[in-house]
């Protein structure tokens, strides 16, 4: 499952970003020459938060997330059946912890960030009974991913409309957020070597 999960997010994450691509780091998102001679694949990034509102008050209901490597950079996507989420990506110290319970969430890796999206959920409650929407799973593994910044990505919460996702970095790096939508998605790009 985690192979198809993979694979379906390195075919997704290539051409898709020519439309629809939103940058909420900074303006553009395009490649460009470094001082040393080569591309950089990862303009604009940085390792100061990035925020964005939601674009509605529907809860937003997670479908997929995807974890891949790229030239230059590693990429988390997360993919949403409708509408974006407003968003919080930035640096945490741990412990990490769940919200709602307090309890400690153990990741991989010697820096962390957090991705929080609000209102989003993995699990519909507008159906009778609630539908869980995400189904693929809590734990991704970065050396199952085939990335070599990203250590782990580990879902933290999903409590009272606020899904919270942790990514466990090899180390601290600089990282891009865009937005893409058909389908709507949110994707955080570290830089790696």
């Amino acid at each position: 499952m985690i192979a198809a999960t993979l694979l379906v997010g390195a075919s997704g994450c290539s051409n898709s970003e020519s439309s629809g691509t939103t940058t909420a780091a900074s303006p553009g998102t395009t490649a460009t020459e470094t001082s040393t001679g080569g591309i950089d694949t990862v303009e604009g990034a940085g390792t100061e938060p990035v925020t964005a509102p939601g674009k509605g008050h529907k809860t937003a209901l997670l479908e997929r997330v995807t974890v891949g490597r790229h030239e230059g950079y590693d990429r988390v996507v997360f993919q949403f059946k409708d509408v974006l989420p407003g968003y919080r990506v930035e640096y945490v110290k741990p412990p990490l912890r769940q919200d709602g319970s307090g309890n400690v969430i153990k990741v991989s890796g010697k820096a962390f960030v957090t991705v929080r999206m609000e209102p989003a959920s993995g699990f519909d409650l507008t159906k009778n009974e609630g539908e869980l929407v995400y189904t693929g799973p809590r734990r991704i593994s970065g050396e199952q991913a085939g990335t070599s910044v990203i250590r782990e990505v580990v879902q933290i919460s999903d409590f009272e409309a606020v899904l919270m996702w942790a990514v466990g970095l090899e180390e601290r790096v600089d990282f891009r957020v865009t937005t893409l939508e058909d389908p709507a998605r949110l994707v955080v790009d570290f830089r790696n070597h």
